[in-house]
This record gives structure tokens, sequence and C-alpha cells, in this order.
């Protein structure tokens, strides 16, 4: 027995069979001694329901949920609904975790620390080097300090999976179903009820890079609900964290300003206008967009240029990327 707190770690399954024994055992593996693993089958259509169920059979700490596929949003509130744990984690189901990672977490969580996180190593095979938090820098934060961070995309980033929470700092907060961007809407809400944030310089999560996922291909319509989202992150700032709003704006700015870039690239007809419009929409949401003096000279220029004609800017980026003087 322990007198440890429940972590319920959440794991969305879905077509991974090649990778997810490593996974469950780098979750089964954890030092911290007081886990549940939740398993969500999200309708795989290759053998990673079996091994889900494989690992129930010999680990009791593992539940598995089968479901008809709706996506990784749906499947990690699937757990959600289910967990036990006083404390919250999230693994994607082809990534893998050093053995120490929730133990160092767990460590941090003192003195009104309500998320802690480490860092994120890319990997492209199943023996990325990472640290066992040994002699990390800790960085603790008040919640704006933290929200500021996670919108210069420094600490404290949207995803996920490198983080632990109280799940009083999820309370009923779950992710959108259906999208194929869910982790930005659901990010911030949790940072902004957090009390204090911890980071860890310690590297502990590997997260795996696959060149057919969906982040890999052409720039599609869907991709623009991230504009979506940092358009709802823009108004929970407006209502709560004043003193965040111009740079959620400029973030807003500059987000659009790449997303033309990807549009320009894989986008024409009717899809083209589409997106056309809806960037247009964003803009006058957040333009004309005062630039204080002490912005870096080449970002107030991109934002300079983005609100004076954004398609423009982006076919000039584009050029340049190209012919190899950016990238």
């Amino acid at each position: 027995m322990t007198d440890l707190p429940l972590i319920s770690v959440v794991v969305p399954v879905y077509r991974v069979e090649k990778y997810l024994d490593h996974c469950i055992q780098s979750i089964a593996a954890q030092t911290y001694p007081n886990l549940e693993i939740l398993l969500v089958d999200d309708g795989s259509p290759d053998g990673s329901g079996a091994i889900c169920d494989r690992w129930a059979e010999k680990d009791s700490r593992i539940r598995v949920f089968h479901k008809q596929n709706a996506g990784a949003g749906a499947a990690r509130n699937t757990a959600l609904d289910a967990a036990a744990g006083e404390l919250i984690a999230f693994v994607d189901s082809d990534d893998y975790l050093q053995p120490n990672m929730y133990a160092h977490l767990y460590g941090l969580m003192k003195d009104g620390v309500d998320i802690a996180e480490c860092v994120i190593g890319l990997t492209e095979n199943d023996n990325l080097p990472m640290d066992d938090g040994t002699g990390a820098e800790i960085l603790v934060c008040d919640t704006e300090e933290a929200l500021g961070l996670h919108i210069q995309d420094a600490m404290f980033c949207q995803t996920p999976p490198n983080k632990l929470y109280r799940r009083s700092c999820v309370g009923d907060i779950r992710f959108p179903e259906g999208n194929l961007i869910d982790d930005e809407f659901f990010t911030y809400q949790v940072l902004g009820n957090a009390r204090k944030l911890a980071h860890s310089s310690a590297c502990m999560y590997a997260y795996r890079q696959q060149p057919g996922s969906a982040m890999h291909k052409p720039y599609s319509l869907r991709r623009l609900q991230g504009l979506d989202a940092k358009l709802q992150r823009l108004a929970y700032f407006e209502g709560r964290f004043p003193g965040l709003v111009w740079e959620a704006k400029a973030d807003l700015l500059l987000t659009c300003l790449g997303a033309m870039q990807g549009c320009l690239r894989s986008l024409s007809g009717e899809e083209m206008e589409a997106a056309r419009k809806k960037m247009q929409a964003v803009l006058d949401r957040i333009t004309p967009l005062e630039i204080p003096q002490e912005v870096p000279a080449k970002r107030k220029l991109l934002l300079k240029l983005a609100q004076k004609n954004l398609e423009k800017t982006a076919r000039i980026l584009n050029f340049l990327i190209d012919i190899h003087l950016l990238t």
C-alpha cells in the first residue's frame, strides 16, 4: 500500500500496434508506485485493441475501453470520465516515458504547484537518451507567468502528455470531439486553473515523429481549427488575464501568417477562398494591432507586413524559403 495519490494515465489508442507494447511497458515500469492506466481503443482497425486486452490480463492497474472510432479527443474524454485519480496524465500511444518521469513530476507538486511538466524529446526510434531528473533546473511560475510562456510556445506548451495535472485543474474541461486539432482548445484552460506551475529541464518524454501524422500531411482546411482555438483563447484572456491580450493577438496574427503560407502551398479553388475568408475574419477581430517599441525588429516587421497584406507577405516568405534564404 502507498499514501501517494493515484495517477490516472490516459492513453488513446488507434492504429499503433507497432509501437503500443513499448508505450505501455514504459508506463507500467514507472517508479511511481500508484498508477491506473486507462487504455481507450478508439475502434482501431489493426491489432491494437487485442494488445490492450493482453496487457490488462497481466497488469491489474490497466483498464481497457473499446469504442467506435471518434478521434483522440473523444477517447481521452472517455478515460477522463472514468478516471479515479487525484492526478491526471496523458500519453500518446506511439510515445514512451523515462521510468522516473511521474516520480520526478510529482516531486515538484508542492507549495501550491498544481501542474508540473518536463521536456519533450523528438525521436524516430525506441531508445531516445533521456534524463532521470537528477540535477534538473526547475522553474516555478504563477498562472499568468506560465500562460505568457505558453503563448510564446516556450514552456507549458499546448501538448498535454509531458505534464502531470491535479484533477481539480482539469475539472469538467474536456477535449473537443471530431476535431483534427484538440490540444489547443484544452491546455490553456487547464493551465489557467492552476495556482502555480513547475517546469523541469529534464527530458523525460519521448515523442515519436511519424511521417504519416496529421501535422506532416499537406495543409488542409481542418488545420485552420487552430485559429478557432486561439480565438477562443484570446476571448478567455480578455476576460481573465487582460495583461496577456496583446501577446495573444500578436501570436494569433503570426499564426494566421503561417496558416496562409501552408494554404498557398496546398489549397486552391473553393478551399482557398474559404481559407481566405476565415483568415480575414480573424484579422477583422485582432487588427489594427499597435506594436510596442520593445518588440524585436524581425517580429515587428512580420507583424506590420502581415497586417498590411497577409497573403502577399505569405507569398514572399514562401518564395524566400524556396530559394533557401529562409528556413
